[in-house]
């Protein structure tokens, strides 16, 4: 099949024969085929380019460009001063792709279940191999990519009815320069069940290295999933995560994530409402300094009637910043009655900084209810000439406006402890940033 005209060649591909052998499943025949065919769909397509429509804002260039090596066994674990603080959940450390169970606390209670992805392929290939075949996606080259590659992972399933009190934390960490780190996960949460996960993502500070992680996720029917995602990898990273999501009837699926790292990122949703009173709330929230590039692309599909889905997403950019949203909405032809909603503001430190923001709605019902909407600008002159008038300076009204903006994205967070871990990264940012500067 001649290449994609749309992509570029990925000389990375060609290191799929040198770590082969090493990865989970190796001696499973049906794993090996999928592999195989992954890796020849890579090299077919490519990375994805700016003639894509999907990627005309966000440049691969620079990641093709370095040399990586997919990661091998023996990383040793650094950087734990940076991972969320402990919220009394239970914790999956994965380093360099490989999951670490020395470094793991999980004590299960009834209904939940979670294994590495190794450990799965290895004991129970009546349930690995039906994941690794029902979401195989072969039209996208990084999600084929990655299952090539993908090391390890998590495991999570909730049994039908079972309410899960302590959040589910995945640690992952990336140590080692040059290394390119892989991992797919898969998310099962029962009918009628309840449950929440939080996933940080951290690395050595200075190093160049690249995360890659896809994550299919089912809500059943009734159940409830809460997901948050701190991205807080270092700045001369790059950090490339799709989520596939499918919420069955009267499921609720929420999620928040907040990027400050890696200095290319992209985070994609691809959410499917599929069942009759299926609903969902995307949230986001992205700060950016320097020359770091942060995309966020989503697209919720109503499949069905009755369905109702919010979106929210806040940013802030400073120096040279670039930030990208771009979020859909589809309505398909029966699903009557659907609700969706959809706005995205950004707040620009630096005439130097930029926002590319493309909302879309397509719509094929014609009972709906469906808006968007997306600003961007500066500070409020007025806000900030009312909080110097009662004695603050300029930096640290600066400060409290920024961290306000940004905060108010977390009002939709239901888990408190959550959403002061979040409030908390926020702050440190913007210590960091001494208060947003001027171009």
């Amino acid at each position: 099949m001649p290449r994609d005209h749309r992509s570029n060649p990925m000389p990375y591909a060609d290191r799929f024969v040198d770590v082969a052998a090493l990865l989970p499943g190796h001696d499973l025949p049906w794993l090996r085929d999928l592999r195989s065919a992954a890796i020849e769909r890579v090299r077919q397509l490519g990375l994805p380019s700016v003639r894509a429509e999907g990627w005309k804002y966000t440049n691969l260039n620079a990641l093709n460009a370095v040399a990586f090596q997919p990661s091998r066994p023996g990383s040793t674990l650094v950087a734990t001063d940076r991972l969320l603080p402990d919220l009394g959940g239970h914790r999956v450390v994965i380093v360099d792709g490989r999951h670490r169970p020395e470094l793991s606390s999980i004590s299960l209670p009834a209904g939940l279940s979670i294994a590495s992805l190794s450990n799965l392929l290895r004991d129970d290939q009546e349930i690995a191999r039906p994941l690794f075949e029902e979401q195989y996606a072969s039209d996208d080259s990084l999600n084929a990519l990655n299952l090539a590659f993908a090391t390890d992972g998590f495991v999570m399933r909730v049994a039908p009815a079972a309410v899960i009190d302590a959040p589910v934390e995945v640690v992952q960490v990336s140590t080692a320069e040059g290394t390119a780190i892989h991992t797919r996960n898969f998310v099962i949460a029962g009918p009628g069940s309840s449950s929440a996960i939080i996933e940080s993502f951290v690395g050595t500070q200075g190093a160049i290295y690249w995360t890659h992680c896809v994550s299919d996720i089912r809500v059943g029917a009734g159940a409830t999933l809460r997901r948050y995602k701190d991205q807080q990898e270092d700045t001369r990273a790059f950090h490339t995560a799709a989520d596939r999501v499918r919420v069955d009837p009267d499921a609720r699926y929420e999620s928040f994530a907040l990027a400050t790292g890696a200095g290319l990122s992209r985070h994609e949703i691809a959410l499917t409402l599929d069942g009759q009173g299926a609903s969902c709330q995307i949230d986001g929230g992205y700060l950016a300094r320097g020359r770091q590039h942060v995309d966020n692309t989503t697209e919720i599909r109503h499949a069905q009637p009755h369905t109702t889905s919010g979106e929210v997403y806040k940013g802030v950019l400073d120096d040279q910043a670039r930030g990208v949203f771009q979020g859909r909405i589809v309505v398909e032809k029966d699903a009557q009655k659907a609700d969706g909603h959809q706005l995205s503001k950004t707040i620009l430190l630096s005439d130097r900084a930029e926002i590319d923001t493309k909302p879309e709605l397509e719509i094929f019902a014609d009972d709906v209810k469906c808006s968007h909407g997306a600003t961007a600008g500066e500070l409020d002159e007025d806000a900030l000439f009312y909080l110097r008038a009662r004695g603050i300076d300029l930096a640290e009204a600066r400060r409290l406006l920024v961290e306000a903006f940004i905060s108010d994205a977390l009002a939709n967070v239901s888990n408190a402890m959550v959403r002061t871990a979040f409030e908390r990264r926020i702050g440190s940012w913007m210590i960091g940033n001494a208060g947003g500067r001027t171009a």
